[in-house]
């Protein structure tokens, strides 16, 4: 005689819970990418009305071409609406890194070109930790559950060497950001699902990027002569954003060497 197993009532809540709470991050991430483009419509309509010849410079700069036509466009109305220009260029680096899509290097050697050093630095560094914070809650909401729905063994193999490694998290961050190891869109959807916390991650945020922008910025000044974005780059600029990415990391190594020391 055999016999069924009936699966058990608080088994079949908890995946009806599950799968609500996932579709309910959808709709919100959903939500949120509208609300966004709407926005972008928003920055869009209160600009200064354009030129018919002016209209299709007016647009996200995806290679060095568009960077270049749209700091033209961008320059000649600076002066009059300088407010809208700045926060235009706010809203869109945001919005790009909270969605991770490309195109931010662009904008870091436009911000060089159009405003003062000092101030194109602080743009690009509270846009990147903004952003990238808000690309991180939104993994967060989502990405974290579909992890852990379709890879639990991964997932928490994950968590348990970040909580290993979690008084160095702040250094590790500096290091990743300053380094081409591993893409910023990847560690912005990564960091919330292998547990990094959120402080760490948007100081480290905040503040590893900015030798990289530094030299963006300063490839900015000279915009109208590069021709693709890989010339913002020298031998000179890489030694130095890996001198600065290998001190990040002497912290740890000295607790390494204090803890050895003392056991």
């Amino acid at each position: 005689m055999s016999t069924k197993t009936r699966p058990r009532k608080g088994s079949q809540k908890f995946t009806t819970d599950n799968e609500t709470s996932t579709q309910r991050a959808v709709l919100t991430v959903g939500l949120i990418f509208v609300l966004s483009i709407l926005s972008l419509a928003y920055v869009y309509a209160s600009f200064p009305e354009l030129e018919e010849d002016e209209k299709q410079y007016m647009k996200l700069p995806f290679h060095i071409e568009d960077a270049k036509n749209l700091g033209r466009l961008l320059g000649r109305y600076k002066d009059l609406y300088y407010f809208q220009v700045l926060a235009g260029l706010f809203i869109v680096y945001i919005f790009l890194q909270t969605f991770a899509i490309p195109g931010s290097i662009f904008l870091s050697i436009l911000s060089g070109f159009l405003f003062p050093f000092p101030l194109a630095l602080l743009l690009v560094c509270t846009c990147s930790a903004l952003g990238a914070t808000l690309c991180y809650l939104l993994s967060s909401l989502l990405g974290r559950k579909l992890l852990f729905k379709y890879f639990p063994e991964k997932a928490n193999d994950w968590t348990v060497t970040v909580k290993k490694h979690r008084d160095n998290l702040l250094n590790y961050m500096l290091f990743l950001r300053m380094t081409p190891l591993l893409p910023n869109w990847f560690i912005n959807l990564a960091s919330p699902v292998i547990g990094v916390p959120l402080v760490p991650f948007t100081v480290g945020t905040f503040f590893g990027v900015a030798p990289p922008s530094f030299v963006a910025i300063q490839a900015g000044q000279t915009l109208n002569k590069l021709t693709s974005s890989a010339d913002a780059w020298s031998w000179n600029s890489i030694l130095i954003l890996c001198a600065f990415a290998l001190l990040s990391l002497v912290p740890i190594l000295f607790k390494q060497r204090l803890k050895q020391k003392f056991e």
